[in-house]
């Protein structure tokens, strides 16, 4: 069984999860000291067996081995809801492999949690998970994730929150967004703004404490540009910028697709360039 447990409130564990816990054969669980305070809470004594990223491929056989004779093993994260930004995704497609069944118990999660507080739209988002902790990569995925037409839930740890929020200010625009910590904690936080607003806050104040979750509102629709108006802000652009430097402005000027105003900017130089010559 796939099990949620709280991401910082043990009240928030549900009466079916802590039923299951107690019932079950074994627990797995990313690490035991985190566990075990959760269980000694609600009085559980049902044995741990560590399962992370580090120990994954050695420990899996041995869960697969308690679930063939027909036990029950719980997985569990440290907080929130297994496989999401954890090791659990290959042990659940072992059993649907195996023929094992499977079942979650759903409950608390911070991604969830982060997108309801945000104050951005709720009907339509995508989960990033963690960026990438260099620059260069950081903007490539913030690049790819600019024209997602969704609210974006981005994990992020504290001390690289400042460079992300600036990177996504430069790379998505002035989107609204909000840093959201310690979710259902005593000093549980939101603070909304511009990216770029939060980013200077972040840059001024330092890392802030706890567990960080962003949420970032979705891009504005493009207003309609032809083809004709397209080219025209692009030759004027060219006429004193690269061709990377005149797409960047032109994409946020209108609001256009960046890898679509680069290749119409790529052309424009190249017919350019065999006019002259």
């Amino acid at each position: 069984m796939v099990v949620a447990t709280p991401i910082g409130n043990a009240a928030d564990l549900g009466l079916r999860a802590r039923d299951v816990l107690a019932g079950a054969h074994l627990i797995a669980c990313e690490d035991t000291r985190v566990t075990a305070k959760l269980l000694a809470i609600h009085h559980i004594q049902t044995p741990l067996l560590s399962y992370h990223e580090h120990n994954a491929r050695a420990q899996r056989p041995r869960i697969m081995e308690h679930l063939k004779k027909g036990e029950t093993v719980a997985l569990v994260s440290d907080a929130g809801t297994p496989l999401v930004s954890d090791p659990g995704y290959r042990l659940v497609t072992e059993c649907l492999e195996a023929e094992i069944p499977l079942t979650a118990v759903p409950g608390p999660s911070a991604v969830t949690a982060a997108l309801v507080l945000s104050g951005q739209p709720t009907d339509r988002f995508f989960f990033q998970g963690f960026l990438p902790t260099k620059a260069g990569a950081r903007r490539r995925v913030l690049t790819e994730l600019a024209q997602v037409p969704a609210t974006l839930v981005v994990m992020e740890s504290a001390k690289r929150l400042a460079a992300s929020l600036s990177d996504a200010a430069e790379t998505l625009g002035p989107r609204a967004a909000a840093v959201t910590r310690e979710l259902t904690k005593k000093f549980e936080e939101v603070r909304r703004g511009p990216l770029a607003e939060l980013a200077a806050h972040y840059a001024e104040a330092g890392p802030p404490k706890g567990e960080v979750t962003v949420v970032i509102g979705p891009p504005a629709p493009a207003p309609a540009i032809d083809a004709d108006a397209l080219e025209a802000l692009l030759r004027d652009a060219l006429g004193t910028l690269s061709v990377r430097d005149a797409a960047h402005q032109v994409a946020a000027e209108t609001g256009l697709p960046k890898r679509q105003v680069y290749a119409r900017a790529l052309q424009l130089a190249k017919d350019r360039d065999e006019d002259e010559g």
